[in-house]
């Protein structure tokens, strides 16, 4: 009797169990190369379902030298694109030929497989895939009632992040090493109990990563050369809540059930989010509100009510367009973290669904400023209404968000009038922060600074100030506020003439410009007649450490500075330390100035004076 094994078969270890059990006693194994071919690829590729199946072949091997089977590799192995189509059937259809050629009983587990064959002609054994409902991982075992993260690496004792909320000690809890067989066996353990148990499924299998989610543990499996090691990593939640559980759950309750809004829940990683932004699901379904999330990976603890979704295709772009046609009343998105994600976000929102988005920030504010330069910053109050922000497990701000056209605080003519984003303290409504444009750049402005004698507004003028001003002078410059709408501006005695310009009319138009009167004076007339270090009001300028040193290019028609780890950011530009000008950096990772501007001059005339430009978080 011979019969040909398909790769199915091979990698679920049924043929050497099926000898075993004497089924296929005195058989001769042919083994097609394409099988082989397709378990090296896999292999290769970091799979763990490729070194399952040569694991296989390995006690095919041992069962032909203890003489009970006779194996053979026959066949030709398949080719790059026959590997890369696997999934299309070609290498099944060579399995089928090799069967048909050798008069051969193909044995199976793969359904499809099985009936193509008989379908054919070919003589088949089916064999029912099975698997292991794991009632209880291995790693399980590791966890007490405090621990939120199990963290194991070959070579490294293990670790677990164990505390409460707010409160984690990442720490030692074994002395001794794990070593690659017992982390082999236990991501063994894990990849079999996802794949049979209902309670399971696998997320991501990438070649060198797996992405596996196990009743409440979602736990990553990365393996060389993605990593330097094996590790598995899983984490599990700790608390789950209800929306009474927090402060301010009365009026979240009545605005979340008013009317379906936009949310951003942000915080330092680990503070809680995922955990309330349950609780604001549970809420919501309990509501009589249609929910669906979207995640990649899915690991929100929710009630069967509400459907988790994930990256369709790989894009949750394709995700939100299928939500759009469902028509859920709130969708929770955990996490919006890319430009892509905001977009989304925004996408749905303007769309009419009520969105919850999950995001990493470590103030309140920061999550609104992720969304400046992603989308138009009149439409930010319409697509994110009120912000969360929660730190060690609690609720320790919530924002309101609103815009109208008014005068920015701090400054005074009515002329200045444009639109405003508001940031108000949700318990009390005193504003907080505002957010506009100012002399083309967006600014966001505290309006409680503290023990700072400089508010928000103040520093803002003054840069605006400085920018302008350096733009037509060639030494130093610097900038003492003197009310909400008068300046003083000192620069050097050559200077002079040229900023005040012919019969006054430069200062003017920069005055007009900023609406500020400003006086114009050397520093022989300022009291000890000595420029400092400070740009005025006490503040001191802005060190290059604190940013990317870069080489701007200029073309044609622009000078482009480069700013790829600020994506999306406001930032400052600065020239030996000096401010430039703030400009929000595009989705390409560049901030474009238009050449002739005054911003482009300044920007210009640093450069040829061989000033190190650097880019600081504004």
């Amino acid at each position: 009797m011979e019969i040909v094994p398909d790769t199915s078969v091979v990698i679920d270890g049924r043929v050497s169990e099926q000898i075993a059990d004497g089924e296929f006693a005195g058989a001769t194994v042919v083994v097609p190369e394409a099988v082989v071919g397709e378990l090296e690829a896999q292999a290769n590729d970091g799979r763990q379902q490729g070194w399952d199946g040569l694991e296989e072949l390995q006690k095919l091997a041992d069962l032909h030298d203890a003489g009970d089977v006779a194996v053979e590799y026959v066949g030709r192995r398949p080719d790059a694109i026959e590997k890369r189509e696997a999934g299309e059937g070609q290498i099944d259809a060579l399995i089928r030929d090799l069967a048909q050629d050798r008069d051969a009983t193909l044995v199976t587990s793969d359904v499809v497989q099985s009936e193509v064959a008989r379908a054919k002609g070919l003589e088949v054994v089916y064999l029912e895939p099975h698997g292991r409902d794991v009632e209880r991982l291995e790693i399980e075992n590791f966890f007490d009632e405090s621990t939120m993260s199990l963290h194991l690496k070959v070579g490294v004792a293990p670790k677990a992040k164990r505390g409460d909320i707010g409160d984690m000690h990442y720490q030692t809890i074994r002395d001794e090493p794990a070593d690659e067989a017992e982390l082999k066996e236990y991501a063994h353990e894990i990849e079999e109990g996802a794949r049979a148990s209902p309670d399971g499924f696998i997320e991501i299998d990438e070649p060198g990563m797996s992405i596996v989610q196990f009743r409440q543990y979602r736990i990553a499996i990365a393996r060389p050369p993605f990593s330097d090691a094996l590790e598995i990593t899983a984490v599990r939640p700790i608390v789950k809540t209800d929306l009474d559980d927090y402060e301010y759950a009365d009026e979240l309750r009545d605005r979340l059930a008013e009317r379906q809004r936009g949310v951003l829940i942000s915080g330092s990683p680990g503070a809680g989010k995922s955990t309330f932004a349950q609780a604001v699901a549970e809420f919501l379904n309990d509501s009589d509100y249609a929910v669906k999330t979207m995640e990649k990976p899915r690991d929100l603890q929710v009630g069967s009510d509400i459907t988790q979704y994930t990256a369709l295709g790989g894009s949750m772009e394709k995700t939100a367009d299928s939500l759009l046609m469902v028509r859920p009343d709130y969708t929770i998105y955990d996490e919006v973290r890319k430009t892509d994600d905001f977009e989304v976000f925004a996408d749905m929102r303007l769309a009419g669904v009520g969105m919850i988005g999950v995001v990493h920030a470590t103030r309140a504010i920061d999550a609104l400023q992720r969304l400046v330069g992603r989308v138009e910053l009149g439409m930010i109050p319409q697509i994110v209404d009120t912000v969360v922000y929660i730190e060690a497990g609690e609720i320790a701000k919530v924002y309101d968000v609103n815009t109208e056209v008014k005068v920015p605080e701090g400054l005074m003519e009515e002329d200045l009038a444009r639109p405003v984003i508001t940031i108000e303290d949700f318990e009390t409504g005193r504003p907080e922060y505002e957010i506009y444009t100012f002399n083309r750049q967006v600014v966001t402005v505290p309006l409680t600074e503290g023990d700072s004698d400089e508010s928000g507004v103040d520093r803002i003028a003054r840069q605006e100030i400085q920018r302008e001003i350096r733009s037509v002078a060639d030494g130093h410059v610097e900038v003492e506020l003197q009310g909400s709408n008068r300046a003083v501006v000192w620069v050097e005695q050559h200077d002079i003439s040229h900023v005040i310009g012919k019969g006054g009319g430069r200062i003017s138009d920069i005055e007009n410009r900023l609406g500020i009167e400003i006086d114009v004076r050397t520093f022989d007339e300022r009291p000890g007649g000595e420029s400092g270090s400070s740009g005025g009001g006490g503040q001191s300028a802005p060190t290059t450490a604190q940013g990317d040193v870069v080489t701007p290019e200029i073309t044609s028609r622009h000078v482009i500075v480069p700013a790829h780890d600020y994506t999306g950011e406001t930032v400052e530009v600065q020239a030996d330390g000096e401010y430039l000008f703030t400009a929000t950096v595009s989705r390409g990772g560049e901030i474009q100035v238009s050449r002739g501007s005054a911003i482009a001059e300044e920007l210009e005339q640093a450069v040829d004076r061989g000033k190190q430009i650097s880019v600081v978080p504004s």
